[in-house]
């Protein structure tokens, strides 16, 4: 059994930040992180899925935790078939090729001319290299939309990002219950060849979309990201992502899932269970007491 590390997606979320976790003396970015990775060792940025990390947020996240610390980085909106603004294009991309890509506010993957493409990929790599280079590496999760369906062309373009990043763990979540349900054996066999680590999800039931929550292990890395079961704000539209994570789990909620987490952890070399319900303090206390009921200290 390898590491099994618990902690929470957006340390820095404002609501977080308001709702008492962080001491009153705890004022920069710096002191929260670290005041963060003293209690969890390890975090989901997810501020990476809107935005390339610039080399000050880099530096700033690898020097102010500790050896051993895990970083999942949210891999950019782009790769993951979602429409992204223009203007959170990298500042390179937009100058060199704007005059290529078609005017619109948002702006998919096949907008852009495979020049800008490669280099953005370039840029992923360089992102994940950083944190490799430094032992904070966990995995980079890409987060596919509810219109990503198992389809053929939708299991070669996850073929063709593995072929991107040969070099680093990469990790699927999927955000449409197909792909573990009629598709269930195909999708698992899928990510076993080519070593992508299944993202096992606990979210609200009964919708299109809901994903079931299945424990697999498909890569020497297992994830678990906790989204909460507010099924009333689940698909509201135009809901900020604080209202519709909004969760405080309850103990006996998160002991449904302790011996699914330990079976996994039998079969991973390291396994990392993420709290997405990003309200007020919810993701910590819940994370806090998963740790307790897992027997992490």
């Amino acid at each position: 059994m390898g590491r099994n590390l618990v902690g929470i997606s957006s340390w820095a979320e404002p609501e977080l930040i308001q709702s008492g976790f962080y001491p009153a003396e705890v004022k920069t970015a710096e002191e929260r992180l670290s005041y963060y990775a003293a209690r969890f060792s390890v975090a989901e940025i997810d501020s990476s899925y809107h935005f390339f990390p610039t080399q000050r947020n880099l530096a700033l996240w690898l020097e102010n935790t500790p050896d051993g610390f895990t970083f999942d980085v949210k891999v950019f909106s782009l790769f993951t078939q979602h429409p992204t603004p223009f203007s959170a294009l990298p500042r390179t991309i937009r100058e060199k090729y704007g005059g290529q890509i078609q005017a619109k506010e948002n702006v998919y993957l096949h907008h852009l001319p495979d020049a800008a493409v490669e280099e953005l990929w370039t840029i992923l790599i360089r992102t994940m290299e950083a944190f490799r280079t430094a032992g904070r590496l966990g995995a980079g999760l890409f987060q596919f939309p509810p219109w990503f369906h198992p389809e053929p062309k939708n299991f070669d373009y996850i073929a063709r990002c593995r072929e991107k990043l040969p070099d680093y763990q990469m990790a699927v979540e999927f955000r449409v219950g197909s792909w573990l349900e009629k598709r269930r054996e195909e999708t698992l066999e899928f990510l076993r060849k080519h070593g992508i680590a299944l993202v096992c999800v606990d979210e609200p039931q009964g919708f299109k979309s809901s994903v079931p929550p299945v424990a697999e292990v498909t890569a020497p890395l297992a994830l678990v990201r906790f989204h909460g079961r507010n099924k009333d704000n689940w698909e509201g539209k135009g809901l900020p992502s604080t209202e519709k994570f909004s969760y405080l789990y309850s103990e006996d909620e998160l002991k449904e899932w302790v011996p699914k987490i330990r079976s996994m952890a039998e079969g991973a070399k390291e396994l990392h269970v993420i709290f997405k319900n990003k309200h007020a303090d919810f993701p910590v206390k819940n994370a806090t007491q998963m740790k307790g009921l897992l027997k992490i200290t």
